[in-house]
């Protein structure tokens, strides 16, 4: 029984060893993709954010080109290495970029606020006046009671 697990713990190495020599079905190297993502994609968005003052990183305005530079480098650079896109190495890449750049952000991207006031009065008193007329209308129609049989 020792000697099956052994002989399996080495068919295992064995393969794992071949998975990082050979090229995958797909062509794409995922550790070179991974060095080019953070050499080209990350150093570019480095840079561009190193321009944007600290108290505005989460402001999209003034991110948003910035992001989707990154993200459509990582994009063209998974066309020309033959890789799926959205793939894993691009999953971990973005939540790194998040966990350093992006972690003092609201969730949703932006902090919901009330409307303004004209617009809340407006939703609070039409349905008021509407529930008083309707009211009003079967009062009066329950009092004539006229040409009722």
């Amino acid at each position: 029984m020792a000697l099956e697990s052994g002989s399996f713990l080495r068919a295992g190495l064995v393969l794992l060893m071949a998975a990082q020599v050979l090229p995958s079905a797909s062509g794409c190297n995922s550790g070179f993709y991974e060095r080019m993502i953070n050499d080209l994609c990350l150093a570019k968005f480095k840079f561009d954010m190193g321009g944007v003052v600290r108290g505005l990183w989460c402001s999209w305005p003034d991110t948003m080109e910035i992001y989707e530079g990154l993200t459509n480098c990582t994009y063209q650079i998974a066309l020309r290495m033959d890789c799926f896109w959205p793939n894993q190495v691009v999953d971990r890449f973005f939540m790194h970029v998040h966990r350093n750049y992006f972690y003092d952000c609201a969730l949703t991207g932006r902090l919901l606020h009330d409307p303004p006031i004209s617009v809340l009065a407006l939703f609070i008193t039409m349905p008021v006046l509407v529930t008083l007329l309707m009211t009003a209308i079967v009062v009066w129609r329950s009092k004539r009671t006229e040409g009722v049989l």
